[in-house]
């Protein structure tokens, strides 16, 4: 195998230490995914180096020239502090011919607006969840299709965030006092989806033409308290002791319904494809009791850190973690080439 140089461009505040050692999971939880990146790039024999980038390209420039990378990982979540301005950035990168890991600009502009992605998904007669947009500025009126109970989430935020229990409301009172708190706290337009009941699943897809969807992955929520959904929120997602509190697992979804597996496998690729994505994403799904199954959201470039769901799918069919690092750079190896030949 190829000794790569490999620039891994990330948030300026998540270049991980070089020693982990004496670090709690606590500590260290901010970033372990630049870290486990680095790690496994390092492993494989690659000349690994981060790159901390906060609000100009100039930096990455730099690097560049100094450096002369074979590829750019990409673990940036924020350019500027805003995700929506990631897109450009391997824009430019494509601009001058460099190669990067992950979904293209395209991918990551379309699944970033996740009104603009159900609209595109739903003139293509994917299964969704009725929903519709409350714009910052204007009046909350529910169109009448639209019924209780919703689940109301920022158009523009990723990885649960301003999602909580609250985020699902059953009265038109609820749903003006949610879409305000989204317009305020997120600078955002809210959008407002049908709570659909059910299993949560996850679906890992790696490819750009030819596409390999991961073991289906669900999250269990064995010990809720009284009344609560089994959603997942930024507690769920991200909380250490909720989720051993709450007995939140993810691990390979059993007793599927017959033919379900393989239907989810096609929705998934479709959904990539639709979306245009390259490199590497994950779908997040819900399975209702009847079995009926709805896409939820489609997430480019997902957590890479060891141990998180997309790992975890791809190592229950033996691709070991740092395998998984080298396959991603590949595809980024491959997508450039394929566009630039």
């Amino acid at each position: 195998m190829k000794k790569l140089r490999v620039l891994a461009l990330m948030d300026k505040d998540l270049i991980p230490p070089d020693t982990v050692e004496g670090l709690s999971e606590k500590d260290m939880a901010p970033w372990k995914m630049e870290y486990d990146v680095l790690t496994a790039l390092r492993e494989l024999g690659h000349e690994a180096r981060p790159l901390g980038v906060g609000s100009q390209l100039g930096v990455i420039d730099e690097a560049l020239r100094e450096f002369q990378p074979h590829i750019v990982f990409n673990v940036l979540e924020e350019f500027r502090g805003l995700g929506a301005y990631v897109p450009y950035v391997l824009g430019y990168l494509e601009l001058i011919g460099q190669p990067y890991t992950g979904c293209n600009p395209r991918g990551l502009v379309l699944a970033d607006n996740k009104a603009l992605t159900k609209k595109l998904l739903r003139y293509h007669r994917i299964p969704l969840p009725d929903f519709a947009v409350f714009p910052r500025g204007r009046a909350v009126r529910r169109p009448s299709r639209l019924n209780f109970p919703l689940m109301v989430k920022a158009v523009a935020e990723h990885g649960s965030v301003g999602i909580s229990q609250a985020s699902v409301v059953s009265d038109d009172e609820k749903l003006r006092e949610r879409v305000a708190f989204i317009h305020e706290q997120h600078q955002t337009d809210a959008m407002a989806e049908q709570y659909i009941n059910g299993r949560e699943l996850y679906v890992g897809v790696m490819g750009n033409h030819r596409l390999q969807t991961l073991p289906i992955w669900e999250m269990k929520f064995t010990n809720l308290a009284d009344g609560a959904l089994p959603i997942a929120t930024d507690k769920v997602k991200w909380d250490l002791r909720y989720q051993k509190e709450r007995g939140i697992q993810t691990g390979t979804a059993e007793n599927l319904p017959p033919g379900v597996s393989e239907q989810i496998c096609h929705l998934c690729r479709r959904v990539y494809r639709i979306l245009d994505q390259s490199g590497y994403a994950r779908m997040d799904l819900r399975l209702t009791p009847q079995g009926k199954v709805y896409l939820l959201e489609s997430n480019p470039n997902p957590n890479l850190a060891f141990g998180e769901d997309f790992a975890e799918s791809a190592q229950s069919t033996g691709i070991r973690y740092d395998q998984l690092v080298q396959r991603i750079v590949n595809l980024g190896l491959k997508y450039h080439e394929e566009r630039h030949h």
